[in-house]
């Protein structure tokens, strides 16, 4: 059974940095590409990065190239989320998932396994 743990969120003005980590417990962490999504008040989730096993290559959204960059440490079974130059647009829940290796990247639907959240909120 695999168990993903958000943690990192919280309050921070524009313009500030925040880091999101995501633990995974189980097996065949390495083996997996992750992803993190993230789900403003009323709006559906949305892909926002995700890393391949090694971490050597990165997807982005376009709203966030250029601020956020993810990155991963396999000997930690984590994932990380550096979040740069924030705006209140970011605000939200942030979810990190693993790629199951079918359906779309950019989708949720590509990503069985799911965090609980941790929210981020930027004020203006």
């Amino acid at each position: 059974q695999v168990q993903l743990v958000e943690s990192g969120g919280g309050l921070v003005q524009a313009g500030g940095s925040l880091r999101l980590s995501c633990a995974a417990s189980g097996r065949g962490f390495s083996s997996y590409l992750m992803g993190w999504f993230r789900q403003a008040p009323g709006k559906e989730r949305e892909f926002v990065a995700a890393v391949s096993w090694s971490g050597g290559t990165t997807y982005y959204t376009d709203s966030v190239k250029g601020r956020f960059t993810i990155s991963r440490d396999n000997t930690k079974n984590t994932v990380y989320l550096q979040m740069n130059e924030l705006k209140p647009e970011d605000t939200g829940v942030y979810y990190c998932a693993r790629f199951q290796g079918l359906g779309t990247l950019t989708h949720e639907n590509g990503y069985d396994y799911w965090g609980q959240g941790t929210q981020v909120t930027v004020s203006s």
